[in-house]
This record gives C-alpha cells, sequence and structure tokens, in this order.
C-alpha cells in the first residue's frame, strides 16, 4: 500500500539521498514534456543511489543471498519537467521493517517547482525466489534506523 505524499510541512529525513539530472531530449513527447512514463526511470535512479549509499547495491543484494523487487508505485505529478531542465530527485526511507517503502520528491530546479511526489514499496525475496515476511537481519541492519510517527 503507498503512503500518502508528504505534506509541505513534513522534512525529508537526514538519510535521504539526491540525484541531480538534465531531461535529454529523448525523454519529452509530442507534447514536448516529460513522458509520464520516464518519471518512473528518474525515481529508480535515485532508489539505487539511496540503497547503494547502504550498502545494498544490487550485486551485494546478490551476495547476501537476496533481491528487491518492487510490488507497489505511485506516482502525482504536479508541475510537468521539459527539455533541457535541470531537476532534483529526492528518495528516503518510510518503512523498513516488513517491506522497504520509500518516498521520492522530484524538484524542478530550473522553474523552482516540484514537479512530482511518489512512492515505493520493495518486497524482500531470497535467492531461490521465496518471499520474505520481514526484512532479513543483513539487510535490516544496513538500513538507517527510522523515527516512529506515534
Amino acid at each position: 500500500m503507498a503512503t500518502p505524499p508528504r505534506s509541505a510541512s513534513q522534512k525529508i529525513p537526514s538519510h535521504a539521498h539526491s540525484v541531480e539530472l538534465t531531461v535529454p531530449f529523448h525523454d519529452i513527447d509530442a507534447l514536448r514534456v516529460v513522458w509520464h512514463g520516464h518519471y518512473l526511470k528518474y525515481l529508480e535512479i535515485a532508489r539505487c543511489e539511496l540503497l547503494k549509499q547502504c550498502g545494498l547495491d544490487v550485486m551485494q543484494m546478490v551476495e547476501l543471498g537476496y533481491r528487491f523487487m518492487v510490488s507497489d508505485i505511485s506516482c502525482r505529478h504536479t508541475n510537468a519537467l521539459t527539455y533541457g531542465d535541470r531537476f532534483r530527485v529526492t528518495a528516503w526511507f518510510t518503512e523498513t521493517e516488513h517491506r522497504i517503502g520509500i518516498a521520492y520528491e522530484v524538484f524542478n530546479l530550473t522553474t523552482q517547482k516540484r514537479s512530482a511526489r511518489a512512492h515505493s514499496t520493495l518486497i524482500t525475496v531470497s535467492g531461490e525466489g521465496k518471499l520474505c515476511l520481514s526484512t532479513p537481519a543483513p539487510i535490516f541492519e544496513r538500513l538507517p534506523k527510522l523515527e516512529r510517527a506515534d
């Protein structure tokens, strides 16, 4: 289940990781804006960097005997990116105990407006493809400790 987008008053946590990109010509559509499917690619780039920062890059996951699979993803678009726009994608963990929840913000550095908010949920499976009902210890210990919002 996707986590609702954060409100403007919520802060991005200190463990967040950002990447800055520029919209290439081949990502725009006939309307001269970024085709919506490319936003998922941008989220993937930020998610991979966030996981790499925790020592959970793809090859590290394979060495641990696990892999992540995306089970859910949602994206709310607010202001379209266009050709040549410089933008930042920030990713951070929202859940780590039973599944991995990651929130995202896409911010257009050219227009100084938020372009999108998103959330994805990753599930962990063993090397044999068996679903893990909680995040395995070798993965969980590499993830940041999240504050509980009680």
